[in-house]
């Protein structure tokens, strides 16, 4: 991806992270991006063209900084994110590391108190309420929603090999809704992000012992 395409794309993450989606004028994203308005057009096409790689944009950066190096408590745990740092450009997590702890960290890893965090977690509700009312992004949200269950269930199944599909998947499901209300609250100031990270921990052990009784 060329620079100026990426200072686009991290723009209007920026603007509709603060503006929502209706807030989005390409000229604004000109200025923020520090770009003309004829390479935008060039780019993207138009405003839905915007939007939709925008949606790319964002799911692509919660795939990276969800997928830190290390192990669960070391430096670069959610729970050491002080807000200082990014999470950004860092390496996959080992394969090697254990079913569980590798669930546990892309789910927590949603949860730093992060601006590109922050930002991304955000924009990504504005583009889920903004399809309430105009279906533009209705089916690439539903691609990218679907994607991120299938991670989810991959690994429950991992973690519960003898639990029925369908019940990893309902709870895969379940996990990924919660995470999405959770940082939500968090977002809004309602929540302490240490107690939206362990509510959430304390639901992936109810949806894996669930598993394992359904297996068992």
């Amino acid at each position: 991806m060329s620079d100026r395409r990426r200072a686009i794309l991290e723009g209007a993450a920026r603007v509709i992270a603060r503006r929502g989606v209706r807030g989005l004028r390409v000229s604004d994203l000109a200025v923020e991006a520090d770009v003309s308005t004829a390479l935008i057009y060039y780019h993207f096409k138009d405003r839905t063209g915007i939007l939709r790689h925008a949606l790319a944009f964002i799911s692509d950066r919660a795939d990276r900084y969800t997928g830190a190096t290390g192990e669960p408590g070391g430096a670069d745990e959610p729970g050491a994110a002080t807000g200082s740092g990014t999470a950004a450009g860092v390496g996959a997590a080992p394969p090697t590391m254990e079913p569980h702890r590798r669930l546990e960290r892309i789910l927590l890893l949603e949860f730093q108190d992060l601006p590109e965090v922050r930002e991304n977690s955000t924009a990504w509700g504005e583009l889920r309420a903004h399809t309430i009312f105009d279906p533009e992004l209705r089916d690439e949200l539903t691609t990218a929603g679907a994607a991120w269950v299938e991670e989810v269930a991959d690994l429950l199944a991992a973690v519960c090999p003898a639990a029925p599909g369908a019940a990893v998947t309902a709870a895969a499901e379940r996990l990924t809704a919660l995470l999405e209300g959770l940082s939500s609250r968090w977002l809004s100031g309602l929540v302490p992000v240490e107690h939206a990270r362990d509510l959430m921990r304390g639901a992936i052990g109810v949806e894996i012992g669930r598993l394992g009784s359904r297996a068992a």
